[in-house]
């Protein structure tokens, strides 16, 4: 015997159930459309919090990026022979005039950042005063590997560099102390700047600031150099490996970190006073040759040792989330209101699906507009209580039920805490999603198994016959 909601209130209906479900499952998909829109306003807010990060960055150095010091010595090489048509050499073109590098064979870095929270209007950036200090060994006893043919190093004018991306956010003069003389770095006579490019594919500028070498620097000597300085960054800092071997120790008050580049740390620690890790790079994992010319500087860019300072509670990112799941929430609404339909003697017009549709829609908009002003958390709370209490409301009202608006409350709370448990399970949430539309579905077919999706019975009981395709 099959359930007829309208032989039990004694009121036929006007179109059958099967063809109002398929209905209502167009509507749900088209209530995704206006959410586009909300994407479109979520998409110009983040710009503008980028642009705001990016204005507020630069003033300070923005993301910075760290050379510890690196030997470096003009060299002339003879020119190419020229050789005439009758492949007759016939002399040599002009000297060629290059920078050789050597690297430190074993190079340490500490870096210790302070951060602060610059805000400008509704946006935050994360910004840092970093302290740094560089060691590092070298050894010329070994053969000079790398310099070009007949090639003549000028040990009178080697410098020791020091690089760093943006100089704007230096907060002290580099120091640099070698053979028991301190140097203060000025901008290098021997290597300006170089681009670096990374695994990322993002290249950044580096500008390199040196101290003569002379005393310190020639064939056959060993020595160590030691380097100090003070940046401003916003966001990130990294360093780069500038030894065969090198070692790195970073520590922050800022207590959620995110390590990147082309090494992770091979330890770290994170607790509520901030974070402390360290990494390790040998010479066979840096990739980068012992010595050579100065182009192998911008091969460095792949050995990046960095850490971002994310903002634990990043509402655009949180928001943009939510949004994803909107076409699935939206469709789990109008299909707890087609249950509620199904056994009451009311019915929905499609309209009033349209205007469930846009409170959902609405929803996402107070949870931008909220959430910019009081952070993500408080601000779903705020926008889900204000949502599911009107679209409980409204199914008691069409309803004209207070039991059906009590259930529906229910329901679309237990929806909504759903939502918001989706965004905190990040590596479970595809398969929390999964299971709860499945349920969804589930006790949907159940409580929909003795519809009559035909109306056959109605159009019997009305005098006519029907005979199913």
């Amino acid at each position: 015997m099959s359930f007829d909601p309208a032989a039990r209130f004694g009121r036929p209906p006007s179109r059958s159930m099967g063809l109002k479900l398929l209905l209502v499952c167009a509507l749900a998909l088209l209530m995704a459309i206006p959410a586009l829109f909300v994407m479109g306003i979520l998409g110009e807010r983040t710009h503008r919090a980028e642009s705001v990060s990016r204005e507020i960055g630069e003033t300070v150095g923005g993301a910075q990026t760290f050379m510890g010091p690196v030997l470096a010595v003009p060299y002339t090489a003879p020119g190419d022979l020229i050789i005439d048509q009758n492949r007759v050499v016939t002399g040599r073109g002009p000297d060629r005039r290059g920078v050789y590098v050597v690297f430190p064979v074993r190079a340490h870095a500490k870096a210790s950042a302070q951060t602060e929270i610059r805000k400008r209007s509704l946006f935050r950036v994360p910004i840092y005063t970093a302290g740094l200090d560089f060691t590092g060994r070298f050894d010329l006893s070994q053969p000079l590997v790398g310099l070009p043919e007949g090639a003549a190093l000028n040990w009178r004018a080697a410098e020791l560099i020091v690089g760093v991306s943006d100089p704007r956010g230096a907060r002290t003069d580099i120091r640099l102390v070698a053979g028991g003389r301190s140097y203060s770095l000025a901008p290098s006579a021997t290597v300006g700047e170089q681009r670096l490019p990374d695994d990322d594919g993002v290249t950044r500028r580096m500008r390199f600031f040196g101290a003569p070498a002379a005393a310190v620097a020639a064939p056959g000597r060993e020595f160590a150099v030691r380097s100090t300085m003070t940046f401003q960054g916003a966001e990130r800092m990294a360093i780069l490996a500038s030894g065969k071997w090198t070692t790195v120790a970073a520590g922050s008050d800022w207590n959620d970190p995110s390590f990147d580049g082309g090494y992770l740390p091979s330890t770290r620690a994170v607790d509520a006073s901030g974070f402390k890790a360290t990494w390790s790079v040998p010479f066979i994992a840096r990739g980068v040759p012992a010595s050579g010319t100065h182009e192998l500087l911008s091969r460095l860019g792949s050995t990046t040792m960095g850490v971002s300072f994310v903002q634990p509670a990043n509402p655009y990112q949180s928001v943009g989330r939510t949004l994803k799941y909107a076409p699935m929430f939206i469709g789990l609404v109008f299909l707890a209101y087609f249950l509620f339909e199904t056994m009451s003697a009311r019915r929905m017009h499609p309209a009033q699906y349209v205007l469930v549709g846009l409170a959902q829609t609405i929803f996402y908009l107070l949870l931008l507009s909220i959430a910019e002003q009081v952070g993500f958390d408080l601000g779903f709370a705020i926008a889900a209580s204000a949502t599911v209490l009107l679209i409980s409301v409204y199914a008691g009202w069409v309803f004209e039920s207070r039991l059906r608006g009590a259930v529906a409350l229910a329901a679309f709370s237990a929806l909504y805490g759903l939502i918001y448990v989706l965004l905190r399970l990040e590596d479970f949430a595809l398969l929390v999603g999964a299971g709860a539309s499945f349920a969804a579905i589930a006790a949907v077919m159940y409580f929909t198994r003795r519809i009559d999706w035909y109306g056959v019975g109605a159009q019997v009981r009305g005098g006519g016959t029907a005979e199913r395709a």
